[in-house]
């Protein structure tokens, strides 16, 4: 295990900045989670990691050594590609095998560290099979095995379920904490979905183009979004951003009407409120035309047309509501305010 330190790392192509003066440490033993949209960095921030990008500017060091200009194979660093990347003429043991013949690991090891890796995994009863025999998930899985059995000092995982069905993603979630959990190694992994980051992290990096939006815990960036970027990002459904002012210590705008205890007079905000912490009730202090309803499971999503903006409710599935009828919600939770302007977060508070 080691830790891995990102300062200052900026990468161009000519005029065009990708990743603008990015700055991350990852403590030993940790599994951060870079989340974000596509086209924001976070693939190219891990491929830098892995030396197989560079840095314009800035420097990479893990435990403690600076990597900055060191080959890919000096920094004892393994990666779990979104393909599998593996070697379909081979057997899944030859596969999980490779990376210790290209290291010249003795013959004699060799076994005993394969047979351990694939019984990590599940896999063990499956050393004879070639990949074209093996399901999505299986073939994850060895790849997740030529990963473990070199016993490196950071695992990059780079979007490594997008590939599979829902179940076989929530699957291998569980087998991915439950290896971190047993192995310790730091981990950095890459995904677009912030169900893998909320289940899986132990600190979540939210990236927007090229520069870091947000860190903390998966916790934190719910309930606590330094942005209106990661407010909109992070939920499913996200948190609904009205926008409107705030006059007299109360959030006005067409359709919306509620006190902000609090805050001073602003205008062109964003007030922040999850769907969970919406509730049904008459004379609510947001009103509108329920434009669309979903049975998903326990809940029911309700979409209002408010003044000309979606807020979205997550309502008890016995609630009994036709589309195109008249509905009035009230907050009973958090409310954050965002500044329109800047996307950052001005203030928070409590529905009353």
């Amino acid at each position: 295990m080691a830790d891995v330190e990102i300062r200052n790392v900026t990468k161009r192509w000519g005029a065009t900045t990708g990743i603008a003066d990015l700055s991350l440490k990852i403590d030993e033993g940790e599994f951060v989670v870079l989340l974000g949209p596509s086209g924001c960095g976070k693939t190219r921030t891990m491929r830098m990691v892995a030396r197989l990008e560079f840095p314009s500017e800035g420097s990479i060091s893990i435990g403690g050594r600076d990597v900055t200009l060191s080959e890919p194979g000096e920094r004892d660093v393994a990666m779990v590609f979104q393909s599998y990347a593996l070697y379909p003429q081979m057997t899944v043991y030859e596969n999980i095998r490779f990376p210790l013949r290209a290291r010249g690991v003795r013959k004699a090891e060799q076994s005993e560290l394969v047979r351990r890796a694939a019984r990590m995994v599940e896999l063990d009863t499956y050393l004879d099979r070639k990949p074209a025999a093996l399901s999505g998930g299986q073939r994850q899985r060895v790849a997740l095995a030529r990963a473990i059995v070199r016993s490196p000092q950071v695992f990059l995982m780079d979007e490594p379920l997008s590939n599979l069905d829902a179940r076989l993603r929530g699957n291998m979630r569980a087998q991915i904490k439950a290896l971190h959990e047993k192995l310790g190694t730091t981990t950095i992994y890459v995904t677009h979905d912030q169900l893998e980051a909320m289940t899986l992290a132990d600190r979540v990096v939210v990236m927007n183009r090229g520069r870091i939006e947000q860190i903390g815990t998966p916790r934190e960036v719910y309930d606590r979004p330094a942005s209106a970027f990661v407010a909109g990002f992070m939920g499913s459904p996200a948190m609904n951003l009205i926008r409107g002012e705030i006059r007299a210590q109360r959030f006005v705008a067409p359709g919306a009407d509620l006190p902000v205890p609090g805050f001073d007079d602003t205008a062109q905000v964003l007030l922040g409120i999850r769907p969970e912490d919406l509730i049904a009730r008459e004379g609510g202090a947001i009103t509108g035309e329920a434009i669309n309803v979903e049975m998903v499971g326990d809940a029911l999503f309700v979409t209002l047309s408010v003044g000309g903006q979606n807020v979205i409710a997550r309502l008890n599935r016995d609630a009994d509501l036709a589309p195109h009828s008249r509905l009035s919600l009230a907050p009973t939770g958090a409310l954050h305010v965002f500044d329109e302007a800047s996307g950052q977060v001005i203030g928070r508070g409590q529905a009353i």
